[in-house]
This record gives structure tokens, C-alpha cells and sequence, in this order.
């Protein structure tokens, strides 16, 4: 029976799984390892399942032991993981896409909502028990006839689209390649960000982190924004320079801000706290228990087929 090292805590039904397929090696305290520590603890097997909180980087694979194959991310992204390096070491890496699309769009749709309409504002108010209505009392921005950029129209970007379509919102994209009419469902292509960001009133972030990718909202493409847009960020935190980000939202260049990731998570830049501006939750975007559930046993299953067959269908090296 092949070993794996499970970094993180399973839901107790994707830890019975894992042990009925492996002799698996469980966090059950839920420690966050650090590089060395998952070096350590993954002596003598062959496998590991990873978390989004792993930073598997090129020195730590390089120290892993050669016995390791595989390591299986618990996640959609897999920004955490220095893929070149894993598959210079013969060690391949999956993720599990799909299955927290849904989950992950939800969340994203409630970013604009809660940016748009002022939600933080509101419900900071309503627990104070001092707020008094007025005709102008936290006036927030309408989503229809708005327009909304989805960078990065995969999976998740498509599902946001088709939400904020049915909210009368109009969609603008820019991604890697030009999507087929039937993906598209009428939203509008952009060939680059100055295009896409010049015309959206709200943008949904959704493309996965790269080197490409990191830092894409800056201070020089903050420029390129309608004055009194709106920002919001689903998919990985190093995408935003914070400081940019934040001194747009002093000088309401930016109107708010929804995140759900950030840099350095869980300890968000303490420069977003002083602004009223910003809606923000603690990486919600797979957090149903339907989705966590077919997250890890996707993992699971990857670990599975690689070792059934030498490969498997969500290699992303």
C-alpha cells in the first residue's frame, strides 16, 4: 500500500477515504507545516496531498525525498507549487478542477454584491443600532446596466458571467484565448487589460496566478479604470499590489473593494482596515461542505490514478 503525507485536516468522510486507499499519514491537528517540517514528515513516502497553504517551493522540492511521486493539491490553483522544479524531480503535480466552480462563483458574485452595495458599511451599522434612514443614507451602485470585466473567463469566470448576466449586468472578458460564441453567451472580448479594465465599472478577478499574472493591479493599470470602479479578487491575492490598491481606494480613483484572497493570508494589510471602502472574507471561496467534500476525494482519486496507471487527467506539469 503506498504512503502519502496529508498535509492539512480532511472532512472526516475524505480521511477515512484516504485511509482506506493509502497508509496515510494525517495532520489531524491541523498544523501548518512549515517547509521543513513537511520535508521531515514526508521521509518515506510516496506521495503527498497538499494544501493551497503549502509553499512548495523550488528549494523544498529539491529537499523532498526521492521516494515522492506525486503531490496532489487540494485546490484549483496550484500558484503554491514551483511546477518546473516538480517536474525536473520526476514528481508530478495535480489539482482538482471542476469541482468547486459553483462554490467558488458564489462567493465571487457576493464580492461585487457586498462591494457594490456597501454591505460592510451596512452591516456595521445595523449591529451598532446607529444608523437612521435617509434618501441618501450608504447610496451604492446599482449592478444593472453596469458593466462588469471578468479577467480570466475559465470555469469559474463563465459561471460569474452568467449570474451577473441574469443580474442585467454587461459582460466584458479578457482571457489567454478568444472563447467560442457558445462560452462567450454574448459578453464582449477584449485582446488586452487596458481594453477590459477601461471598460468595466466592476471587475471580477478569476484568472489563476502566474508570473504573468502577479501584480497585474498595479499602480500604472489602476490608471486604466473608470473613475469610481469597482475591484473585486476571487482567485489569488499576489494578483493586487496591495499599496496600489489601497491608495486608490484613499483617493476614490477606486470606489471599493471586494476580496475574498489577499497577500500573506490570514494577516491582511492592515492599510485595507482603514478604509471604509473594502468588503472582505477570510478565503470563503470553497467553504460548502458539498464542495470541500468532492475537493479531497478529487485529490484522493488523483493520487489513485497515478500510482493505477503512471499518469492521471488533472496533471498540471
Amino acid at each position: 500500500m503506498k504512503k502519502i503525507l496529508i498535509t492539512r485536516r480532511l472532512l472526516r468522510s475524505c480521511e477515512e477515504k484516504a485511509s482506506e486507499s493509502f497508509d496515510a499519514k494525517h495532520n489531524f491537528n491541523d498544523e501548518l507545516y512549515s517547509q521543513d517540517q513537511l520535508i521531515k514528515l514526508s521521509e518515506g513516502c510516496d506521495g503527498i496531498l497538499s494544501s493551497i497553504t503549502d509553499k512548495i517551493d523550488e528549494k523544498t522540492i529539491y529537499q523532498l525525498p526521492k521516494t515522492i511521486k506525486i503531490i496532489s493539491n487540494f485546490a484549483v490553483g496550484f500558484g503554491n507549487i514551483d511546477l518546473q522544479a516538480a517536474k525536473k524531480r520526476g514528481i508530478i503535480v495535480t489539482n482538482t478542477p471542476d469541482v468547486l466552480t459553483d462554490a467558488t462563483a458564489e462567493i465571487g458574485v457576493l464580492l461585487i454584491l457586498g462591494a457594490c452595495r456597501r454591505a460592510s458599511e451596512g452591516i456595521d451599522s445595523a449591529r451598532k443600532s446607529n444608523w437612521r434612514w435617509s434618501t441618501d443614507y450608504l447610496i451604492g451602485k446599482q449592478l444593472t446596466g453596469s458593466r462588469l470585466g471578468i479577467l480570466g473567463m475559465g470555469r469559474i469566470g463563465q459561471k460569474i458571467a452568467r449570474i451577473a448576466k441574469s443580474l442585467g449586468m454587461i459582460i466584458h472578458y479578457h482571457n489567454r484565448t478568444k472563447l467560442n460564441a457558445e462560452k462567450e453567451n454574448g459578453a464582449i472580448y477584449h485582446n488586452d487589460i487596458k481594453s477590459l479594465f477601461s471598460e468595466s465599472d466592476v471587475l471580477s478577478i478569476c484568472c489563476p496566478s502566474t508570473k504573468e499574472t502577479q501584480n497585474l493591479i498595479n499602480k500604472e493599470t489602476l490608471e486604466y479604470f473608470p473613475i469610481g470602479a469597482v475591484i473585486t479578487n476571487v482567485a489569488r491575492g499576489d494578483i493586487v499590489d496591495d499599496e496600489a490598491l489601497i491608495e486608490a481606494l484613499k483617493k476614490k480613483k477606486i470606489y471599493a473593494a471586494g476580496l475574498d484572497v489577499y497577500k500573506n493570508e490570514p494577516n491582511l494589510n492592515p492599510g485595507y482596515l482603514k478604509q471604509k471602502n473594502i468588503f472582505i472574507l477570510p478565503h470563503l471561496g470553497s467553504a460548502t461542505k458539498e464542495t470541500r467534500i468532492a475537493m479531497a476525494n478529487l485529490a484522493i482519486e488523483n493520487i489513485v490514478e497515478y500510482f493505477d496507471t503512471g499518469s492521471c487527467k488533472n496533471k498540471v506539469n
